[in-house]
């Protein structure tokens, strides 16, 4: 019996990487993001006559009737979703004083409402059929006092481990996959001077983070760190005072910004990809 898996985010970044990772194994792929033509590209790239079909859904997730129609598609029992990567993503560059509310706002839903919207139409089929895997993207940041895109991300994080503990003896498993930098278009669009300069062992690389994302899955594991960097980093954030931590996270945003000067957001995939 073949497996159907619905990526968000999907256009490029990590959730392209899902894709082309998943259709090596012979899933099939419903494709979501706000980029039609990107999405179209990528699915006639990935189609191969000894492949399942590959869909398309081009949507905001954003926009409450984009959400829905996804949220509709992974409902379906006539044509069942077996894995929901929520992988979308948004980020708000200015500091909290001077962010745009509405841009706030809309980072908050599409990194921990649109999962859980997303989970909650998948979660009922998957139970009946007694299997199912979701992955949802979230970030180191989730473990340190990284401001308002953190905070959304600890969120997430909470939501993989309740739903994980409470449905895998039912067949249904949830990871939060937690990864730190990664040399995407997200950085790209950020701009030059989002962070200060890094060296090259800074950054994860994409294939292997979609890897340890997709076998962390498998295994069953509520809350996995990619990257061997970053898992060596983390003891830090529970022993180093929040003060700490939270200067470490905002030195460069003190050197680059004006106070009050235009807000900035970076927006990809479906709505953002990563």
């Amino acid at each position: 019996m073949g497996y159907t898996a619905l990526v968000t985010g999907a256009s490029t970044g990590l959730g392209r990487e899902f894709a082309r990772q998943l259709a090596r194994m012979g899933v099939g792929l419903i494709l979501v993001a706000r980029d039609g033509e990107r999405l179209d590209a990528l699915a006639e790239a990935l189609r191969d006559p000894g492949r399942p079909d590959i869909e398309v859904i081009a949507a905001d997730l954003t926009a409450p009737e984009g959400l829905e129609r996804v949220a509709a598609r992974l409902s379906s029992d006539e044509h069942p979703v077996d894995i929901l990567i929520n992988n979308a993503g948004f980020g708000v560059y200015d500091g909290f004083e001077c962010s745009d509310i509405a841009a706030e706002r809309r980072m908050h839903e599409l990194l921990s409402w649109a999962p859980l919207r997303l989970s909650h139409a998948a979660v009922p089929g998957m139970l009946r059929r007694g299997r199912g895997w979701i992955l949802n993207v979230a970030s180191v940041a989730a473990f340190t006092p990284t401001g308002t895109y953190g905070a959304a991300k600890a969120a997430l994080v909470s939501l993989s481990r309740s739903l994980n503990a409470r449905y895998r003896g039912r067949g249904l498993r949830v990871t939060a996959l937690c990864p730190g930098l990664i040399a995407t278009e997200f950085h790209e669009r950020m701009g030059e001077d989002h962070l200060p300069p890094l060296p090259r062992i800074a950054w994860a690389d994409t294939a292997r983070v979609a890897r340890e994302g997709l076998r962390a899955l498998r295994r069953g594991r509520g809350v996995v760190v990619s990257d061997w960097r970053y898992r060596l980093a983390l003891p830090l954030t529970r022993i180093l005072p929040d003060r700490v931590l939270e200067r470490v996270s905002t030195t460069n945003a003190d050197a680059r910004g004006i106070p009050g000067s235009p807000a900035r957001t970076v927006q990809h995939g479906t709505a953002r990809d990563r």
